[in-house]
């Protein structure tokens, strides 16, 4: 964990609020590259249109939590592709 994370203590689900524009919403994604740079997608809790907006992304120090663990993370397991580790009938021969 970067001094940054460890400093802003945020995850997935944190609402926060970027400090240059004042932006609001649900942390839905995090990035991290291989220089260290850490930037968060977020998504705003507010409809436009009476739909969801894109997520808009802002690097780690330029956002503040607001309200830790609004949205929960879902389950590792989402039953994509490979879930399930395929087996071999007991009878099987190679």
């Amino acid at each position: 964990m970067s001094q940054t994370q460890k400093e802003n203590n945020l995850a997935l689900g944190d609402k926060v609020k970027d400090n240059v524009t004042g932006f609001t919403g649900i942390i839905v994604a995090e990035t991290k590259f291989l220089n260290g740079c850490i930037r968060y997608g977020i998504q705003s809790d507010k409809l436009k249109d009476g739909l969801p907006t894109d997520a808009q992304w802002f690097d780690s120090p330029q956002i503040s939590l607001v309200k830790k663990g609004v949205n929960k993370q879902g389950p590792d397991d989402t039953g994509g592709p490979m879930s399930y580790k395929p087996r071999r009938a007991a009878d099987a021969k190679r």
